[in-house]
């Protein structure tokens, strides 16, 4: 997933002079071993996984066997998130990475996206294809081992086109972790399930 992956989410950081330094200090093995925590546990082994390279350029880390693509965690800030989806939706997912490096993001992104897509220039999934999210503060993620310990789930299934009349969902959940459809009508539209998130007795 607007794109970070919470809400379909599929969001460019910044690279800090740091993150440079933070590709430096996790192997690639580490990023894969976080990257595909975010997929389901029996699509993990055979996925291709994206990464970061020492000068901070996105790279193939390992080609796959199945249908699944992960992107690694981008090092240089505060948080962690690693994204797995339906290889369906990588011509929408490396067209946003292409504008974003342009200069174009937020909602003109999308919407540059969306033409795209209208125009039949953007090729997007013709069935239901899944994206995985999984995030939270940096420290889930132990760069020494790659392990993930929490975290928050976000899962969208994209369907182009779907509206609330065609699913019968609503434009919002119903109740906390309750399926609903964002962008209805639209060449990204999709379900959004997200991961309810416990409150501390302070919030």
């Amino acid at each position: 997933m607007k794109d970070y992956l919470v809400p379909g989410i599929c969001v460019a950081l910044l690279i800090m002079s740091v993150g440079v330094g933070a590709a430096q200090e996790i192997g690639t093995e580490q990023q894969i071993a976080g990257a595909v925590q975010a997929a389901p546990e029996d699509r993990r082994e055979g996925a291709t996984v994206k990464g970061y390279s020492t000068d901070g350029e996105l790279t193939v880390l390992r080609e796959g066997s199945n249908e699944i693509i992960c992107l690694a965690d981008k090092p240089g800030d505060d948080k962690f998130r690693a994204a797995c989806y339906h290889e369906s939706l990588e011509a929408y997912m490396v067209r946003g990475r292409e504008l974003r490096a342009a200069g174009i993001d937020g909602a003109e992104n999308l919407e540059q996206r969306h033409q795209e897509a209208d125009n039949g220039k953007l090729e997007m999934p013709s069935d239901p294809a899944a994206l995985y999210n999984l995030g939270g503060p940096a420290d889930i993620f132990d760069t020494r081992t790659g392990e993930v310990n929490g975290g928050n789930w976000v899962w969208s299934i994209y369907t182009p086109y779907a509206t609330e009349a065609s699913t019968g969902l609503p434009t919002g959940p119903q109740a906390p972790g309750g399926p609903w459809i964002m962008r209805p009508g639209t060449a990204s539209s999709h379900i959004m399930v997200v991961q309810p998130r416990d409150k501390s007795p302070a919030e």
